[in-house]
């Protein structure tokens, strides 16, 4: 059985200037099944079409918080309610699972100092971790991971693309290099304007996360249409966590 984790980021990982506004990191993963994937891509494309006749517009976070850009039509607030209704109504529906990991950079700095571990590293570690506990639960065999992140540069990426096979080659603190070796997973990057619906859906998830972990205590209803997508264990939300 084939799935895909959808990677995408809110926040910068850079820890040299930390925007005290937003000092957190995160990192969003979507786990799809190909007949999830499917129904979610179906889903948002009639979308784009329904609104803009064009199924080649990318639905970015802060420019639909910003109406900018093609989302400027969200301006009017009758279509800006009927566009979130059928958006939410994609993501309340769709059939996925979200792996989350987010880096407090004060905090991480404080405790690690600003040569510490790259904050994507630590959490593309974690992400994959508890995407191998998600799919050891699921009966079938034999499973495979194909895992997209959206490019951000050269260097960049060939950096994460070391870490990826450090991990494959050694295994982590929680999870053996058998262990992840058994699941064939592959790693690949693509760009924005591949307009790819499950990079969409992680970038749409991501800052609402982020905003739950700096605000925890704040109204947060993007958050809490998504809250029962996390990855559950034992009823503890093993699919969200927060460093250090």
């Amino acid at each position: 059985m084939e799935f895909t984790l959808y990677l995408d980021e809110s926040g910068d990982h850079g820890l040299d200037r930390i925007d005290p506004g937003f000092p957190v990191f995160t990192l969003c993963g979507i786990m799809f099944s190909n007949p999830g994937y499917r129904q979610m891509k179906e889903c948002l494309d009639n979308i784009k079409h329904h609104f803009w006749d064009d199924k080649e517009v990318i639905f970015h976070s802060r420019d639909i918080r910003k109406c900018n850009k093609e989302f400027s039509v969200l301006l009017d607030l009758e279509v800006k309610r009927q566009f979130y209704e059928k958006l939410n109504n994609c993501l309340k529906n769709g059939s996925y699972r979200v792996v989350s990991a987010v880096i407090d950079k004060i905090r991480h700095v404080q405790t690690y100092g600003r040569i510490a571990d790259n904050p994507y590293e630590i959490a593309l570690s974690f992400i994959i971790e508890r995407s191998i506990f998600l799919l050891d639960e699921v009966k079938a065999d034999p499973k495979t991971i194909k895992i997209v992140i959206e490019k951000r540069g050269r260097k960049e990426d060939q950096q994460l693309a070391s870490h990826f096979e450090k991990i494959k080659v050694r295994g982590t603190g929680f999870v053996s290099r058998e262990r992840i070796q058994h699941y064939d997973i592959k790693i690949e990057f693509r760009d924005k304007k591949e307009n790819i619906n499950g990079l969409q859906v992680s970038d749409l998830i991501a800052y609402p996360i982020s905003n739950y972990i700096m605000y925890p205590e704040r109204a947060n209803p993007a958050f809490d249409l998504i809250a029962d997508k996390f990855y559950l264990k034992g009823g503890k939300r093993y699919g969200l966590k927060k460093f250090p």
